[in-house]
């Protein structure tokens, strides 16, 4: 109970964006700054922020990056079942296909950060910042037949990486910020946290998801319940301990990623069913995480 209540402002934080959504008609226009916003400055500074500040455990990240690693691709390969006793078209099997393993990275710094403080956030944002040009490159190679050139420009474009990459940098070279840029980085990063979180609730959507039911429900069980068993297991056979074996099941049991939404309507895909994915692993996540923080804790 003590941990669900740790994670209830989270949670109510992503709620909270879904009702300003609805109730105060607010725009698109709007919602695609603030994520804008979020994507490139404030989540960007939360990280480095994080990992400047943080001693690091060097010789638990190789068995914490196979344990990430090894997680997402059971999902890549759970994911992949139904496409052999369904009928789905090619192009929504590749739009669903990635939110078997695909996470979303606001949720998973945020819960890590309140669970874990500065340390959590360093240790997740290492998984992160490597995990996702792996799920980029994955997912939009799985819908490469009908989408758009420049992959490795988005990758390499990628705020969060460039941001975990050159706080590692700073981290390693002894760097410690000034007061004055500890002050400036620690006021983004608190802002981050809420505009994050409230931009999760507010993509959240809840229309049918077509003829996919059966596949949708089987992603949702696979992302919330079946990888962070896996991760648990691999974790123990790679030797994790502590805050990296904690931080690695966390990982696996994120809900999926919003950006798998707009890749999948960028790309030409069934954007409708993935948009269900989204909301539906987010809402199961508020019941499912609380117990696997609950678990990896005790």
């Amino acid at each position: 109970m003590s941990t669900a209540l740790l994670l209830f402002p989270d949670f109510a934080l992503i709620l909270l964006g879904a009702a300003i959504r609805r109730w105060m008609h607010l725009g698109d226009h709007f919602w695609n700054g603030v994520e804008k916003l979020v994507y490139f400055i404030l989540f960007p500074a939360l990280l480095v922020n994080a990992i400047v500040r943080t001693r690091l455990d060097l010789a638990a990240a190789f068995p914490l990056l196979l344990t990430a690693f090894l997680a997402m691709g059971g999902g890549m390969v759970l994911g992949s079942l139904p496409r052999l006793f369904t009928a789905m078209r090619p192009l929504t099997f590749a739009s669903v296909f990635q939110c078997g393993y695909r996470f979303n990275s606001y949720i998973a710094l945020a819960v890590a950060g309140m669970l874990f403080g500065a340390p959590g956030i360093a240790t997740m944002g290492l998984v992160v910042g490597a995990a996702v040009p792996v799920a980029n490159l994955t997912s939009v190679w799985m819908l490469a037949r009908h989408g758009e050139a420049g992959l490795l420009r988005e990758v390499g474009r990628n705020p969060l990486i460039w941001a975990t990459a050159g706080g590692f940098v700073l981290n390693l070279a002894g760097f410690v910020p000034p007061q004055p840029l500890q002050a400036f980085l620690g006021r983004l990063a608190d802002a981050s946290i809420a505009l994050g979180l409230i931009t999760v609730g507010a993509a959240l959507r809840l229309e049918t998801q077509g003829g996919v039911r059966a596949v949708s429900l089987w992603l949702t069980v696979v992302k919330l319940l079946a990888l962070p068993v896996l991760a648990a297991v691999i974790g123990k056979w790679a030797g994790l301990t502590g805050l990296a074996y904690q931080i690695a099941v966390l990982f696996a049991a994120m809900p999926t990623a919003s950006s798998a939404y707009i890749l999948a309507m960028r790309m030409g895909g069934d954007g409708r069913s993935v948009a269900w994915l989204i909301s539906a692993t987010t809402l199961g996540s508020m019941f499912t995480l609380p117990l696997w923080a609950a678990w990896v804790a005790g």
